[in-house]
């Protein structure tokens, strides 16, 4: 009775039981030892990674540092070819020591790790708060479930894994803070290694320049002079500077020095490399498109999801964010105005959080637009939103407001979706391409971007040459060159490589299958019936079949918009192919193509080869 006229309370109280655990003082340490965990047990249960980028060239790139294929192939993980492979050689290396799941338990307990970082940094942050143990534990678990972390939990895109670096600079600036009133060796020290950290993970992936921004900047929210403001702020930039170099220079310089541009071929209108087009950052589909969408972006992307991200996720923390920091400038503004002060004046370790998230944020919108380029702000959401109700809301309802907040901010984001998975096999990539005659006189050509092709290059003998066409790279006249002095170089038998069409839903419905013949909904006319019930419900993109055999009744088929003709879409993939190849001045011999298996984890991803013979030597206009 008491919960139907008052169920706010009643779910407070609720909660508050069954977290006061947190409040003891090792509540810390053991969720620190066991979050993680449950981050790689989740990782396994989610299954083989199989996100586009791995297949594209998260796993062709760090193979073709160990193998030598840099100055071997042309692009066959397309443009991003030429991305540093040092963040994806751990992944690649793993799996040369590990089994596939156990690779996938360490990738998730990995990425677990930034709990630990979010809980220290709150820890800091909320401290003289009442309960600020089990405070700072709730918003790092909140952190941790939001919807771009868990996308990428236990796979190889690389925001996970570099937001531990970035996390911990930010710490060790925290962590430090008593010492970063007046200059000495200490806060030197602490300056210079949370801006070599932060560095570290600026090189591994560049899009992480964006918190190196937000770092120097938010260091001139320090309490001390102008002087000693700049000077950190200065101190930090040269240590990133040596970080990014640390993790990247080396392949900067070998860039430059096989292509003339040390991000090739990314800015190359600024460094105007003649092997590929003069263009600057290749994708920017994902920005603002005008000054209305650029004020209210983060309710745009929310509404729209699909304007900064391939796949449509849910969150309300960062327009909720965004809201309280307005509300907080005119609040602020107000008292300033008013000559009177109604809240508690922001603590110095949250103003320099809310600036290092408010720069990153905003470098982010216009540099990138790509959400998943925002994980550690994400992570970081609901403790900076915690501080600003704190700050907003009166104190006998701050704690309040920020719960619910917090709790909706959780809540949407369930249940979550991911880049892609699959099951468990016994190596996380299977192929068995033929035996070539001449492997040294041969190249294997690909002739579309989507699906990518980069992870079969791999299973191709080491004196095979791979080259991409028309596969997304930005050719230039002189690549164009080169690809032809490669065709010159070598008399053949040359291969065209292609995807065999496939329907995904295919590998769903076999899994749905399962599930319903081990619950017995499929044994009798009576459970089949329950069963096509509920499945006329719910959208799970299968129907039910009757069938007639020993122990089963029904069985499961794709609904009809669901159903593909492959043999169609083979058709037209291989005209697609015949196209573009005739561009470069080669043609397609249909007679003589052969279909291959291959696989990624359990899942399989045919292909298909084709003699290609040479029509011309210079490629068509």
């Amino acid at each position: 009775m008491r919960f139907l006229k008052n169920p706010f309370a009643a779910i407070e109280r609720w909660f508050q039981r069954r977290t006061a655990v947190l409040s003891h003082p090792r509540a810390p340490f053991l969720a620190a030892c066991i979050v993680p965990v449950l981050f790689g047990l989740l990782s396994v249960g989610l299954g083989q990674d199989n996100n586009w980028d791995l297949k594209n060239y998260h796993w062709y790139n760090p193979h073709a540092l160990l193998h030598g294929r840099i100055d071997i192939d042309m692009a066959p993980g397309q443009w991003q070819s030429y991305f540093n492979p040092l963040l994806d050689l751990p992944y690649y290396l793993l799996h040369t020591f590990l089994a596939p799941q156990a690779v996938g338990f360490v990738m998730g307990w990995l990425h677990g790790l930034n709990f630990i970082l979010v809980l220290a940094i709150g820890r800091r942050v909320l401290d003289g708060q009442a309960g600020n143990a089990r405070l700072a534990v709730l918003l790092a678990a909140a952190g941790t479930c939001g919807a771009g972390f868990l996308s990428e939990l236990g796979n190889s895109m690389g925001d996970n894994m570099t937001a531990l670096l970035t996390l911990l600079s930010v710490y060790l600036v925290l962590r430090g803070w008593e010492h970063m009133g007046a200059w000495s060796g200490r806060a030197a020290a602490i300056l210079l290694l949370s801006g070599f950290v932060m560095g570290l993970g600026a090189g591994l992936k560049p899009t992480n320049v964006t918190y190196a921004a937000g770092l120097c900047l938010a260091l001139f929210a320090l309490p001390a002079s102008w002087r000693m403001r700049l000077g950190a702020a200065f101190a930090s930039g040269c240590a990133i500077v040596v970080g990014m170099l640390v993790t990247a220079g080396w392949w900067w310089l070998a860039m430059w020095e096989r292509f003339g541009n040390p991000l090739f071929p990314q800015f190359n209108n600024v460094f105007r490399s003649p092997l590929a087009q003069q263009m600057g950052v290749i994708d920017n589909f994902h920005l603002p498109r005008s000054m209305m969408e650029t004020l209210f972006w983060p309710f745009v992307f929310t509404k729209d999801f699909l304007r900064v991200s391939e796949i449509a996720l849910t969150q309300v923390m960062l327009p909720a964010l965004y809201v309280l920091a307005i509300v907080f400038a005119f609040v602020w503004l107000a008292e300033r105005v008013a000559g009177r002060h109604v809240h508690a004046a922001l603590a110095p370790r949250a103003r320099f959080l809310l600036v290092f998230g408010l720069v990153a944020y905003l470098a982010w919108m216009k540099i990138f637009g790509i959400y998943r380029y925002l994980i550690p702000l994400e992570l970081l959401a609901p403790l900076m939103a915690w501080v600003l109700v704190a700050r907003i809301v009166r104190p006998p309802y701050a704690a309040r407001a920020g719960g619910w907040l917090v709790a909706a901010g959780v809540a949407a984001a369930f249940p979550f979706m991911t880049w892609g998975h699959t099951g468990w096999a016994p190596a996380p990539f299977s192929a068995r391409p033929p035996a070539f005659a001449q492997p040294a006189s041969t190249i294997v050509f690909t002739a579309h971007g989507h699906p990518p092709m980069g992870w079969l290059a791999t299973f191709f003998p080491p004196e095979v040459r791979v080259i991409a066409l028309a596969g997304g790279f930005p050719e230039s006249p002189a690549y164009l060159e080169r690809i032809q002095g490669a065709i010159a170089q070598r008399q053949g038998p040359h291969y065209l490589m292609l995807a065999l069409a496939k329907n995904d839903k295919e590998n769903s419905l076999h899994r749905k299958q399962d599930i319903v013949d081990a619950l017995g909904l499929t044994a009798s006319a009576e459970q089949c019936a329950r069963l096509d019930r509920v499945l006329k419900r719910v959208r799970f993109q299968v129907q039910v079949k009757p069938l007639a055999a020993p122990g089963r009744q029904c069985t499961l088929e794709l609904q009809p918009r669901y159903v593909v003709d492959l043999a169609a879409q083979d058709r037209t993939i291989l005209q697609t192919a015949r196209d573009n190849l005739d561009r470069y001045g080669l043609a397609i011999d249909e007679a003589g193509c052969r279909n291959y298996p291959a696989a990624v984890g359990s899942e399989p991803h045919p292909f298909r080869l084709c003699p290609v013979t040479v029509k011309r030597r210079t490629p068509a206009p």
